[in-house]
């Protein structure tokens, strides 16, 4: 297979940037970097048998970040696969709001991340604060076998990672962090296939109203929060509205948008004196 007879098969399959991904997965038949591909000598029978395997995986709309087992998210390299949602550039707002609240980045945090699937806001956090410590908890064994692999090969002795349910967390924290499932069920069929058919439906459903998951947070997180703590949820496009009257024990400081303008970092704090 030709690079361009891959790239035609990508876009025939739908993908967005065919040429683009088809770059990327002969940078990884070839053990190199995109650019490297450029110059690169000819492929060797056994890589481009890999090759034309990666294409026919992607054109069948498995997630690259499958193929290539790799996802960086806030300048780390995240080892991802089947089992564990794939980290967005979006999300990184919980990260960006996160230094926003506490400019000072020597500060000892407790931090908690509730649903940590692949470990990577968790991790990216402690980048951040080096004096914190960090629990992420997650229910899924297989997430849960990522979120250690990362923990370990990025921040060893920082991270652990606990295979429980957020009921099982016990504070006080001073920053928590969610990424919940918040897609209404119905809509999950309507999703593009590389999401629907490959990554976890339980990192992705939020009950019928997409709401269920941030129902469970307004009851949980005041009792994890320390007096004056601060969480960051992130949330779907079109949910702001509902936010407030999710977390009455909480006071919401601010709806932070993504790159897109979406608001999508929900900046919440546990007030220091509660009437």
């Amino acid at each position: 297979m030709t690079f361009d007879e891959a790239v035609g098969r990508l876009a025939a399959a739908g993908i967005d940037n065919p040429r683009a991904e088809a770059r990327l997965l002969l940078a990884h038949a070839l053990g190199t970097s995109r650019d490297a591909t450029l110059s690169a000598p000819p492929l060797t029978p056994d890589q481009a048998a890999h090759f034309e395997a990666m294409v026919a995986r992607r054109a069948a709309r498995e997630p690259l970040a499958y193929i290539t087992g790799r996802k960086e998210f806030w300048s780390l390299d995240f080892a991802v696969g089947p089992g564990v949602l794939v980290p967005r550039p979006d999300t990184e707002t919980l990260i960006e709001e996160a230094i926003r609240l506490y400019p000072d980045r020597s500060l000892p945090l407790a931090i908690a991340d509730l649903g940590t699937g692949s470990g990577a806001i968790l991790i990216a956090a402690l980048k951040e604060f080096p004096n914190a410590r960090g629990i992420g908890f997650e229910s899924s064994s297989q997430a849960f076998l990522w979120a250690c692999r990362n923990a370990h090969a990025l921040m060893p002795g920082r991270a652990e990672i606990r295979l429980a349910d957020w009921t099982a967390a016990r504070g006080p924290f001073d920053l928590i962090f969610s990424n919940p499932p918040y897609i209404a069920s119905a809509e999950i069929g309507t999703l593009e296939p590389d999401v629907r058919d490959h990554e976890p439906r339980a990192a992705l459903d939020g009950g019928p109203d997409g709401l269920d998951a941030y129902r469970a947070l307004g009851r949980l997180l005041p009792g994890l929060l320390k007096p004056g703590g601060h969480a960051l949820v992130e949330m779907g496009a079109g949910q702001a509205g509902a936010m407030e009257l999710l977390f009455p024990r909480l006071r919401v400081l601010r709806l932070a948008p993504d790159l897109a303008g979406v608001p999508r970092a929900l900046v919440l704090n546990r007030p220091r004196q509660e009437h």
